[in-house]
């Protein structure tokens, strides 16, 4: 008997953690193909843009192949091709300097960069080059967002294309919808993709184009990062525009919600702490809670539960609504504290509400991942008002360091989070759904009221730490859904 073939998957997305990083896509990205690759019949590859970001890492990297030219209109047709082991696959990275060795990966705090179709579509063409040149042809490109949607528009439409790509399937994972990659009609042919494809049935979209179309449109199938999401962006008041498009195409539309990285998200290793717990022994936690008051100015002995936030600061995430609900919240006894950074107007109001109420609401404006674990570690309950949330992973985060979630029942909060229920000590938080004070308000009064109230704290604490959002449990989801699309 001959060995079995592995089946080989590349994987194409704009950000890869702990390579370079702005959001939740990065550690998708560099989760997923860790924990698929432990898997013997699996071969993964992944393949991402040489940011000026990676090049400050100083990591151990390998030079693989040396200026490849591109079939690409734009002047920059050179690229180079390096080779960073990652744990369990190898990650290879597009090296051109012109587009990518810049300070950020997407544009300046004063906005996106103005070439960015170029420096994603002269991605997405070149990611394809490279599995040519490596010899690695995929049995299923993954791609992920709008930054990765052009590759499904090239192996389909790109005059001439050769064999290499005969047999490959693909599936093109959307992880926040609001995030399209939209630009002028030029693009096409800025890009070297047919100006037929402007029509609205290709890329056409109110008159611009539209990369992520290409992932919705040419790819065999697409997920979300959440169930519940999947079934949101059918519908105009999530879709952005493309309802339409995923209604057409809901046979091959999946969702699977995202896991986290159990082996880095651990309260008995995270170095992270100032004292490390488990559900069998919660001393370290009350150490963890001790410490971030302190951070915040707040008495250390201080009984009133403490409700944590770490959240970028945008509208999506619901700031509105907890701006305008935090003169009712402040007639409970609570700390909240906030971490994060993003909109200059949230940040504003935020900061005016903290001179309002300076002894009980603690305010940084930063991106500090250190503090972000103390807050996980040290509150007692954890906050997600969003308006709308694909996945969110800070309520996986928040689980996985016994602290209770409160959250808005959205897209994969609505599919984490259950209602903690009094007469069976089941469920592991607390959702309201009307975005409105009044709603959030009560959730957060219910939760209070089972505040150190036992059996039922000791319970919740429980079903907390028993949530199980391992990546484990999602490459073998992930597996078998490339087994399905395989089999299309």
């Amino acid at each position: 008997m001959g060995k079995k073939k592995k089946l080989k998957i590349s994987l194409v997305a704009s950000e890869i953690s702990p390579l370079a990083k702005t959001g939740g896509l990065a550690d998708v990205a560099g989760a997923l193909p860790k924990y698929l690759s432990r898997d013997k019949e699996l071969e993964i590859i992944a393949l991402m843009p040489f940011y000026k970001e990676v090049k400050k890492k100083n990591l151990p990297l390998s030079p693989i192949v040396e200026k490849s030219e591109l079939n690409w209109p734009g002047k920059e047709k050179i690229f180079s091709l390096f080779e960073y082991q990652a744990e369990g696959f190898k990650i290879y990275l597009i090296k051109n300097d012109y587009y990518y060795n810049r300070d950020y990966l997407y544009g300046t705090p004063q906005g996106d960069y103005e070439d960015n179709a170029q420096r994603f579509a002269f991605f997405c063409l070149a990611s394809l080059q490279a599995m040519k040149l490596l010899n690695f042809q995929p049995d299923l490109i993954h791609g992920h967002d709008w930054q990765a949607a052009l590759t499904f528009a090239y192996c389909r439409h790109l005059p001439g294309s050769d064999d290499f790509f005969k047999k490959t399937s693909s599936l093109f994972t959307v992880h926040n919808l609001a995030y399209q990659g939209i630009f002028p009609k030029e693009t096409l042919e800025e890009v070297g993709l047919p100006a037929a494809l402007f029509n609205p049935e290709d890329l056409e979209f109110y008159g611009k184009v539209n990369f992520l179309k290409a992932g919705l449109l040419y790819s065999e199938a697409i997920s979300t990062v959440s169930p519940t999401y999947s079934q949101e962006i059918q519908t105009p008041e999530f879709g952005y525009g493309l309802d339409g498009v995923l209604r057409k195409r809901k046979e091959r539309l999946f969702g699977l919600l995202n896991g986290i990285d159990y082996q880095e998200w651990n309260p008995q290793t995270d170095p992270a702490l100032p004292a490390h717990y488990s559900k069998e022994n919660l001393t370290g936690k009350s150490v963890c809670r001790k410490e971030l008051l302190a951070a915040f100015n707040f008495p250390g002995n201080s009984r009133q539960p403490v409700i944590g936030m770490v959240s970028r600061l945008a509208g999506q995430k619901g700031f509105d609504l907890l701006l305008d609900s935090l003169d009712e919240l402040f007639k409970r006894k609570i700390n909240l504290i906030i971490l994060g950074t993003g909109e200059q107007k949230i940040q504003d109001q935020l900061l005016e509400a903290k001179k309002k109420y300076p002894d009980r609401f603690g305010l940084k404006i930063a991106f500090d991942d250190r503090l972000a674990r103390l807050i996980y570690a040290g509150s007692d309950y954890f906050l997600i008002p969003s308006r709308y949330e694909p996945c969110g992973l800070t309520q996986m985060y928040s689980l996985r360091y016994g602290t209770i979630p409160i959250v808005r029942s959205t897209g994969g909060l609505r599919d984490s989070v259950q209602e903690f229920q009094a007469a069976t000590l089941t469920g592991n938080g607390f959702l309201f759904t009307d975005y409105q004070p009044s709603s959030l308000v009560a959730a957060v009064d219910r939760a209070l009221y089972f505040y150190q109230q036992e059996p039922f704290w000791s319970k919740l604490l429980v079903n907390a730490f028993q949530s199980d959002f391992s990546w484990e449990r999602r490459a073998t989801e992930y597996k078998n859904l490339y087994l399905k699309i395989l089999n299309f």
